[in-house]
């Protein structure tokens, strides 16, 4: 019997032992990412930009798995079910903090996560159609104040961030504007510069052509600072809003469960791979600003402050999926 307890208590050890060597040797071997919206958009190309060098840097694969559907939920479901090993990711972002409180029935929550790197800020622009007598972000307050109902502004998705902000924004100006609800940002701007909508907070890439061929006018920035194509459009830090400066961030999560050393060793090759310059070129070319090396208590406090803004407006403004 001695000896039976004996060989238990070795066979434990090592294979805490194992336990341990696998979690110091992490990673050995390929990474899954699911991914909660389709292959090709913005998320999935910086999402392959950053892992694709943290790939090379790892010497071991990163594969991307795009499952879109129910706004991101089935992606994150699987993600918070999966063993919390550090080999399954997926994409972090305002709608995990929105979905659970604008959509019943959603099985998860920003507590089943835990962030485990951050990679770009996502600036919003703020603009106008032409017949808009506003040329900066007070003269536009002034005016939706001085002609109430006159003015519609576009939402390009429920709970999306672009929503969540215009949301933030209406809210501080104590502005009242008819809402006229789209699938998507492209059809909201087609209807934006075509005039039957009047106001949005939209993606630089999506506007920048149109801004600079004067279909629409920028009154400011929802950013960290001024965007290198629009350097004339001023933060709304800068216009005197800054309560309605709340930048979203686009990063990667992992089941909340997931080791310390673990989260921490992402996190590290995270920011090694954003120091590359092919990567902050590529990833700045999608009009976004990439964040600089941090670290996972310093992502886990944006993760709760972000939670607060959001959780804090989304009540205010009712906001709901129909």
């Amino acid at each position: 019997m001695r000896r039976f307890i004996i060989g238990l208590m070795m066979l434990a050890a090592v294979g805490a032992l194992s336990g341990a060597q696998a979690q110091s040797e992490f990673p050995n071997k390929a990474i899954q990412i699911v991914l909660p919206y389709p292959a090709g958009g913005i998320v999935d190309n910086i999402t392959r930009v950053v892992t694709n060098k943290l790939a090379t840097i790892w010497k071991h694969p990163i594969v991307i798995e795009p499952k879109p559907g129910a706004n991101g939920n089935i992606a994150w479901d699987q993600v918070m079910r999966a063993k919390p090993d550090g080999y399954t990711w997926s994409f972090y972002g305002p709608a995990i903090i929105a979905n659970s409180r604008i959509q019943d029935g959603v099985t998860f929550s920003e507590k089943n996560f835990v962030p485990i790197g951050g990679m770009v800020w996502v600036p919003w622009v703020l603009v106008v159609h032409p017949s808009v007598p506003a040329s900066t972000v007070k003269e536009f307050v002034d005016y939706v104040r001085a002609n109430p109902g006159k003015l519609n502004v576009a939402n390009g998705g429920t709970g999306s961030s672009g929503h969540l902000n215009t949301a933030i924004f209406l809210n501080a100006t104590k502005l009242k504007m008819e809402e006229i609800q789209y699938r998507g940002q492209p059809p909201a701007l087609l209807d934006l510069v075509a005039g039957r909508v009047q106001f949005a907070l939209a993606s630089p890439s999506l506007v920048v052509q149109y801004i600079q061929s004067g279909k629409l006018k920028a009154l400011g920035v929802v950013a960290q600072n001024r965007l290198p194509q629009l350097p004339d459009v001023p933060t709304m830090s800068e216009v005197g809003y800054p309560e309605t400066n709340v930048v979203a961030w686009y990063g990667l999560c992992a089941p909340k469960d997931t080791p310390a050393d673990i989260v921490e060793k992402i996190v590290s090759g995270v920011n090694e791979a954003l120091k590359d310059p092919a990567v902050r070129t590529a990833l700045e070319s999608q009009m976004t600003q990439v964040m600089e090396p941090t670290t996972p208590a310093k992502l886990q406090a944006l993760v709760e402050s972000d939670t607060e803004k959001y959780a804090k407006i989304i009540k205010e403004a009712n906001i709901k999926v129909q």
